[in-house]
């Protein structure tokens, strides 16, 4: 997991979810691909991909119930999850999260 990011292009605009308690930021690559750096705020939260994504947990942790499963499972700091394209899955938080998200 790399500390920082170099050569990028970062939408200053933030992207905002569930009334302010989930935020990030596009982080855009020479190469097209593209990043979100984000935050989360205790809660409980669905969300949906279009792309593939992989979540990088940065800090803090949180129980996720991927697609196609019945079992949570929990992922802190260091640790990341995929999730496939057109899926859904949920999260359960109980502390702030801090997170890096890959698309594709």
């Amino acid at each position: 997991m790399s500390e920082q990011f170099e050569n990028v292009t970062v939408v200053k605009k933030a992207n905002v979810y569930f009334e302010g308690k989930v935020t990030s930021r596009t982080v855009l690559f020479p190469d097209g691909s593209r990043k979100t750096l984000g935050f989360m705020l205790p809660g409980d939260y669905e969300f949906n991909t279009g792309a593939r994504e992989v979540m990088e947990i940065l800090g803090g942790e949180m129980d996720v119930l991927l697609p196609g499963q019945e079992n949570w499972q929990t992922f802190k700091e260091g640790q990341s999850f995929e999730v496939p394209a057109n899926s859904s899955f949920k999260l359960k938080l109980k502390v702030p999260v801090d997170y890096c998200c890959s698309y594709g």
